[in-house]
């Protein structure tokens, strides 16, 4: 048994190595690597890393998305002492030369398939900028604008990982302690330019180990992962499995579902983390229930609001799986949960306070309010991130101190009521509450209600402008069928909702322009609407 407690991330992957070498840490395909091979192949990618000059708190961004790449290029830039910054793999060039100015990244690891997009972002970038190229045909070449190397030519001189362990000269790796930044997790940035929360290796440890010990993670875990890594939700699939010593299938996408869900039962998986919108895809196909769920242990859902009739149905299709309603925010990882018997009891709530974080409930004043009043949701505690990088003034909108330095408030921009028992319940972006008729509306007590409604996949609702009213609501509606018309979901609604909830449009679509991350894109809606 190892003895030493891990104060890095990357000392997880250590531990979990020595502990079980020969374990599977992640499957993508026809790839598996071992705990071993994980760690040594990191190892010698930091040597690649500080081989092209990278220093301590020097920034790499990754582009590789959901494979076993981008694995061991985090764990390889955490062994240096540097932050690495994981990029959605769809990203648009102005944004990608966003992000990589905004962190100031020196080194990037992309597929060689992505050399277009790069090229148009790194134009006229410093000539010191360098690129790790993954794949077949730039790989040992050179983008038109920056100088690379090819990730096969790192790997060329690997030593057998089932002999002693390959360790790179831990006398030359630069020193790194646990306030340091370990990576900057840039926002969806649906309204405005995204911004790069900044989280320290104590951070992303504090808020890993809390969502271990709620969930009970267990190292005969197998995970599926069809979530982003770009995304909070889905890195944190690799960092706590590793921390536990768990396995991770590593899927690149949920664009397969019908392949997706066979691999529950082909390799086993105990835990599914899923979004609304993959809830939604599954619960629409007509031969859901052919699908064997019987090893699912746990499924979490987070990013998004999981409609109650969702819910519901997620827990018929997999009644020995244990579900865990919860909400985050990528500036604290999670901040609350629901499961078991309180599922059946207050199925609309996202539960109470995760371990190790205190929340509060306050008005504009930062006074804290009562039961069944609606106040911003703030939260305190070492999964609290510090902040965003290269904006003081925004951190300082969002990072309100408390009585002393360790104890700041993080201001979550979302509405919130608890009940008499201080369960929490989501109620809206303050931001998307609908003023009409001078009172306000959460979105999500309507959408709540139009999921119920046999034939909707999904809904969304946005308030659009109005001469008499202010604002009046609006539902966007994906249905599974044409059968549903609009005076049936404004019949529905008027016999389920008060006079004020009832929407005055309807409006069927194909889709709720999610973001990358599963979280709808509501200012698209309101500029989209007829």
């Amino acid at each position: 048994m190892i003895n030493f407690d891990p104060t890095l991330i990357h000392d997880w992957l250590v531990r979990s190595a020595l502990q079980t070498p020969n374990k599977e840490a992640i499957v993508c395909g026809q790839d598996r690597l071992t705990y071993r091979e994980l760690d040594v192949c990191s190892d010698r990618f930091a040597e690649a890393l500080l081989d092209l000059r990278m220093r301590r708190h020097d920034r790499v961004a990754i582009l590789t998305g959901n494979c076993p790449e981008t694995v061991v290029s985090l764990y390889g830039v955490l062994k240096t002492g540097g932050v690495f910054v994981i990029i959605e793999s769809n990203i648009k060039a102005r944004r990608l030369r966003y992000i990589i100015e905004n962190s100031g990244a020196k080194i990037l690891i992309a597929r060689s398939n992505q050399a277009s997009i790069i090229d148009q972002a790194l134009e006229g970038i410093d000539e010191d900028f360098r690129i790790i190229w993954v794949g077949t045909g730039r790989d040992t070449a050179s983008s038109s604008r920056v100088s690379g190397v090819g990730w096969d030519s790192i790997f060329s001189e690997l030593p057998d990982t089932n002999g002693q362990k390959y360790a790179m000269e831990k006398d030359t790796s630069p020193r790194c302690i646990d306030i340091d930044l370990a990576a900057l997790i840039y926002t969806s940035g649906t309204t405005g330019t995204p911004k790069g929360v900044m989280c320290t290796h104590q951070n992303m440890i504090s808020a890993a180990k809390s969502i271990i010990r709620y969930i009970g993670n267990r190292q005969d875990d197998i995970v599926l992962n069809v979530l982003p890594l770009s995304f909070g939700y889905g890195l944190y699939q690799i960092l706590t499995s590793i921390m536990f010593g768990g396995t991770v299938i590593l899927e690149r996408s949920f664009f397969f579902p019908q392949a997706t869900l066979n691999l529950i039962a082909e390799e086993k998986v105990t835990g599914f983390p899923l979004v609304p919108s993959i809830a939604a895809i599954m619960l629409q196909m007509e031969n859901i229930s052919k699908y064997d769920f019987s090893t699912l242990r746990y499924i979490t859902s987070a990013g998004d609001a999981l409609p109650v009739g969702h819910l519901t149905r997620l827990r018929r299709l997999a009644a020995s799986a244990k579900i865990f309603n919860m909400y985050g925010l990528t500036e604290c990882v999670r901040v609350c949960y629901l499961a078991g018997k309180e599922l059946n009891r207050r199925p609309s709530s996202v539960g109470k306070a995760i371990p190790n974080c205190e929340v509060r409930i306050v008005d504009n004043n930062g006074n804290e309010v009562g039961p069944g009043e609606i106040g911003e949701l703030t939260i305190r505690g070492s999964n609290v991130m510090q902040g965003y990088w290269n904006d003081p003034q925004m951190s300082g909108d969002v990072y309100r101190p408390g009585d002393y330095p360790a104890s700041r408030w993080l201001y979550s921009g979302d509405n919130f009521r608890k009940d008499d028992e201080g369960y929490l319940y989501f109620v809206g972006r303050k931001n998307d509450m609908i003023k009409t008729a001078g009172e306000r509306v959460s979105p999500r007590e309507v959408e709540d209600v139009v999921c119920e409604l046999q034939h909707v996949a999904e809904a969304a609702v946005v308030g659009v402008p109005d001469e008499m009213l202010g604002q009046v609501i609006k539902v966007f509606i994906v249905r599974t069928t044409d059968k549903l018309r609009e005076e049936d979901v404004l019949k529905y609604c008027v016999s389920n909702l008060e006079p004020l909830l009832v929407p005055k449009y309807v409006e069927f679509v194909s889709d709720l322009h999610r973001n990358s991350h599963g979280k709808i894109n509501r200012k698209k809606l309101q500029e989209i609407h007829k």
